[in-house]
């Protein structure tokens, strides 16, 4: 197809990621089945991008539309880790551990509503070929380098070419902008916006082989990082691996620095940085400047879950989230933080005669998520760190609570503030303790990716099936971080 140069050689497999040949028959079986999955989730999307423009062309719009289709925002992602998981956050981040052989049992449920899963770490490096690396390696082309098709009938040159210019996504927008002759406001609603550091694509339309205008970029991810400029590459050496949990010890400012010319080797796989020393200074001097031009500085190599968590955890000691009523949803950026920490949930509701039932509050889902709820007039609170066996936990009344006004609290004291640590669960109404129980391990990351905190009902994928809303009123619901 001319995509990819005839002489590219195949960059070298990183360190512990296993052979196609080297897996057993049943660690196939699940892999082949996990990539079986994400393909079908990607001809669904590919044929809903097709109604679109399918639709564009009925409309009679179709040769009149600029079509910028980028594939992903990243290369193949790794956090499956070597053999994947049917709750990928629950392998990667809360610390569940599913056999192969669980899986080949559970093989025809993958891909359906009790799996949440993502292929192993050998097909994010596949589908990455002929790049080293994957999602989270900004120093590596496996991690950035990402294809672009743009459709603009009677505005491109020889439809269906190749073009080969260097082009960053800061520059999606500045080249929207100039086809549709469009200036960038100085100004939205009265605030002053930031320069585009992006530069239009449209040259590239009608000159296939017109020389790049984007001629320096810079890359980081925590602390992962890298410098292009003229066909140069400056790349960090992985400390860690995309599939790992726990940070390498050192400072990101020590990584080692790897080069590569890519006007020579379009795959990024011969470093030659011993030969380069000189060229290999200067980009990294270049990388410095950029860095303190766009505030990257101070480098972090921490997980981006432990920075949330840390961002989230700052001046919430003593803050109280209080919401006024029910069928409230806020999502997880300023929901109340109730991962690594304790906390305290306080509702103050009316139950009804005949009893109370329903969700009070919810976070997350039943893949990874927090419900208190009652059920047949008890209070109720269930935490489950996955789907799989054993991971949910739940604590009970023993007694119902009389109709009327009630104040039910929650509180929930942990451990240790490490990952994965369990608490003790009190559950009280009117100052009366209803019940003690054990949380024996915590979800550090809440999923699905995109679940909210929920009051007075459960959206999304609830924690508990077949949740309900609440069938009193809830006149105030909150949660105290401690």
């Amino acid at each position: 197809m001319g995509v990819v140069p005839k002489d590219t050689r195949l960059a070298p497999r990183p360190p512990g990621v296993p052979a196609w040949d080297s897996l057993s028959p049943d660690e196939k079986k699940v892999a082949a089945r996990l990539m079986e999955v994400f393909a079908g989730m990607l001809a669904c999307q590919d044929a809903q991008f097709g109604r679109l423009v399918a639709e564009l062309q009925r409309m009679g719009k179709l040769d009149n539309t600029l079509v910028l289709f980028i594939e992903g925002d990243n290369g193949g992602s790794a956090e499956g880790g070597l053999s994947s998981s049917s709750n990928w956050i629950a392998g990667f981040a809360n610390g569940s551990h599913e056999p192969v052989a669980e899986l080949v049992k559970d093989l025809d449920k993958l891909g359906g509503p009790d799996s949440y899963p993502i292929y192993p770490v050998g097909w994010a490096m596949a589908m990455n070929a002929p790049f080293p690396w994957m999602k989270k390696i900004a120093s590596h082309l496996g991690g950035t380098r990402n294809g672009l098709v743009v459709s603009w009938p009677g505005h491109i040159v020889n439809p269906g070419s190749v073009r080969s210019q260097f082009h960053h996504v800061i520059d999606i927008a500045p080249t929207i902008l100039e086809a549709a002759r469009v200036p960038a406001p100085d100004v939205v609603d009265g605030a002053p916006q930031q320069r585009f550091d992006g530069m239009s694509m449209a040259y590239s339309f009608m000159a296939p082989a017109a020389p790049d205008r984007r001629t320096t970029q810079y890359f980081e991810m925590q602390g992962t990082r890298a410098l292009y400029d003229h066909g140069w590459l400056a790349s960090t050496t992985p400390r860690k691996a995309p599939w790992m949990m726990t940070n390498p010890p050192g400072s990101p400012v020590d990584y080692k620095w790897e080069l590569y010319d890519l006007t020579h080797d379009f795959s990024q796989s011969r470093d030659i940085a011993r030969r380069n020393p000189a060229k290999l200074a200067e980009l990294k001097a270049l990388f410095d400047r950029e860095a303190r031009a766009n505030s990257v500085f101070p480098l972090d190599d921490r997980e981006s879950y432990q920075r949330a968590s840390a961002a989230q955890a700052v001046g919430m000691d003593g803050r109280e989230f209080t919401y006024w009523g029910a069928d409230v949803s806020v999502t997880d950026d300023v929901a109340p933080p109730l991962r690594r920490r304790s906390f305290s949930l306080v509702a103050e509701v009316e139950i009804p005669v005949g009893g109370g039932s329903g969700v009070l509050a919810a976070y997350g889902g039943h893949f990874a998520g927090w419900s208190f709820f009652m059920r047949g007039g008890r209070p109720v609170v269930r935490h489950a760190v996955s789907q799989l066996a054993g991971d949910q936990f739940e604590v009970a009344a023993g007694a119902a609570l009389p109709s009327g006004r009630a104040t039910i609290r929650f509180d929930f004291n942990r451990d240790s503030a490490g990952p994965g640590s369990g608490g003790t669960v009190r559950i009280s109404a009117g100052g009366r303790e209803f019940a003690a129980g054990r949380i024996a391990r915590t979800a550090w990351t809440m999923a699905g990716l995109g679940e909210t905190f929920d009051v007075g009902r459960d959206t999304g994928d609830p924690v508990v099936e077949g949740s309900v809303p609440f069938n009193g009123v809830i006149r105030k619901l909150a949660v105290l971080p401690r």
